[in-house]
């Protein structure tokens, strides 16, 4: 039986915070490497401030298009960014993940904290995820899932890290 909570994952990149912070939370800079790896993304639209959204979708190779958001919670520059994110549709409005029936237990809104921390010229973040207003079957379906999370936020912040190599 799994213990863990939230999902965790701390990177290293080899770049400043001031500029690791302004990736995450610039639209045009988001757009260039949020999001799994092959898929383009279209900001809808983005406001940085508590409880503004950043509404996008992302279409894969094959043309399939799945819309997302984040609802900004907190923002203390450069050192913490916290915001719920889920599934959405077109009109930005909070719909269940969809990849049908088998992933009915998928929670509707996961809660992030990401942290920077300055280390030399290098940025430490930390992700830390869980569900949020969620059932306790929810929370175990969340918790099922974090190898596979793991191995797509890995993918995503390859992406980072080389979208930060040629933004420097």
């Amino acid at each position: 039986m799994m213990t863990e909570r939230q999902l965790e994952i701390t990177r290293t990149f080899d770049a400043p915070r001031e500029l690791v912070f302004q990736v995450w939370t610039e639209s045009e800079h988001l757009a260039k490497w949020w999001g799994p790896k092959g898929t383009s993304i279209h900001v809808a639209k983005h406001e940085l401030r508590p409880k503004g959204i950043f509404h996008y979708s992302m279409t894969s190779p094959d043309g399939h298009v799945m819309w997302g958001k984040f609802i900004y919670q907190e923002i203390v520059a450069p050192v913490r960014l916290v915001f719920l994110n889920g599934f959405s549709d077109a009109e930005g409005n909070t719909v269940p993940a969809p990849f049908g029936p088998d992933f009915a237990d998928f929670p509707l809104q996961v809660s992030n904290v990401v942290t920077f921390t300055q280390e030399d010229n290098r940025t430490i973040v930390k992700l830390n995820s869980e569900p949020y207003d969620a059932t306790p079957e929810q929370h175990e379906f969340f918790r099922g899932m974090f190898d596979s999370m793991r191995q797509g936020f890995g993918g995503t912040f390859d992406q980072l890290e080389q979208y930060l190599l040629e933004v420097q």
